[in-house]
């Protein structure tokens, strides 16, 4: 049963979703009805509720052919960045909360993912490769200020002088630079930065609490500083809203110190769909039908296509035409290149307590 009724009981400032689709696995749902006693200015905000989950293992395998990796990590489900257009969020729905207003505020830490992933590395049998994180749901959301997870996440990696690659929108991130500075002079580090809009105004609409592009052009360059590789993300590509963006979001991010660039245009899938074209018609009525129709347009004539090889990156003219843009754009701001591959040989497990001790 899912909980639509958050949407009479509450206020939801600060939240990108409209409502709470019904969960696709539930047999039964509830609609809220008004009986006339509704009345905006007396409800309550909805707050961020946050659940424990102890995690029994934490390395996820992946076989995807269009992703460069085959194993992620998520210090959290769910997230409070609340960005509309977020892929992740029918992932929610397994865990039996809806993939709209229940992702951003319902959110499930994993405390012991850092002791987990301990003991996922000592086994005799890993063979270590690049870890991924933050490619579901973001590590350095709000709440890891408090939590804390993903800095011991980092501090195990370090441990083990393993490799990884983080993806974020998170300012949070600079808080670690005294571990990640020292682990991308190893070459065990990458780290992707996604500014998806320069202008604050989409951007509060469209991630409401997600920093301001000018903080996460500011968050590139505290890294670069560092010594950390900075690839930017254009992520998503939104056409007819952030489409014309592309080339001036390229030049902030390299004039920023990143040294790589990537960019994956707008998908929506599942419930995606359906809550991002109710946010479009809130926020953008004069342009919705436009920017759905070239959605539409690229994914065959589809709200989305999920299959490989082509949704990331769309189909048809205008997908063509924003890849020969980014093409241009990149190869202009020395951006086309891609990083160089993350170290595995420096990986080492380190001494426990009760080894014996080496006499060399």
């Amino acid at each position: 049963m899912t909980n639509d009724l958050t949407q009479r009981h509450n206020r939801t400032p600060g939240r990108a979703a409209a409502s709470n689709p019904d969960v696709r696995f539930d047999r039964y749902t509830t609609r809220a009805v008004d009986d006339g006693w509704y009345q905006d200015d007396e409800l309550p905000v909805l707050r961020t509720e946050v659940s424990d989950e102890i995690a029994r293992k934490v390395i996820t395998r992946n076989t995807s052919p269009d992703l460069s990796f085959d194993r992620s990590i998520n210090p959290y489900r769910g997230c409070e960045h609340g960005c509309i257009y977020c892929f992740a969020r029918p992932s929610h729905a397994f865990l039996g909360l809806s993939p709209g207003l229940d992702f951003e505020t319902k959110l499930i830490a994993r405390p012991n993912a850092a002791e987990q992933l301990r003991k996922e590395l000592l086994s005799p049998r890993y063979v270590p490769a690049t870890i991924a994180i933050g490619t579901n749901t973001d590590p350095y959301q709000p709440i890891e200020k408090t939590r804390g997870i993903m800095r011991e996440i980092l501090k195990v990696l370090s441990d083990f002088n393993h490799p990884v690659a983080i993806v974020t929108k998170g300012t949070l991130i600079e808080r670690d630079i005294d571990i990640l500075a020292p682990m991308a002079a190893k070459g065990l580090l990458r780290v992707g930065i996604s500014v998806t809009t320069l202008d604050p105004k989409t951007s509060r609409a469209m991630e409401p609490r997600v920093p301001s592009p000018a903080a996460r052009l500011r968050t590139i360059s505290r890294l670069t500083e560092a010594g950390v590789p900075i690839r930017a993300m254009v992520s998503p590509v939104v056409p007819a809203l952030t489409d014309h963006e592309l080339e001036a979001i390229l030049a902030a991010c390299a004039k920023a110190g990143a040294v790589a660039a990537s960019s994956i245009v707008l998908r929506l899938p599942r419930e995606v769909a359906g809550l991002f074209q109710d946010w479009l018609r809130d926020q953008y009525p004069d342009r919705a039908d436009r920017v759905m129709g070239r959605v539409r347009e690229l994914h065959g004539g589809k709200e989305y296509d999920p299959e490989f090889g082509k949704r990331m990156t769309g189909q048809g003219e205008w997908a063509l035409m924003i890849k020969q843009r980014f093409k241009l754009a990149t190869r202009k701001l020395g951006l086309d290149r891609s990083l160089p591959a993350l170290r595995t040989d420096l990986f080492e497990r380190p001494p426990q307590r009760g080894d014996q001790l080496s006499f060399l």
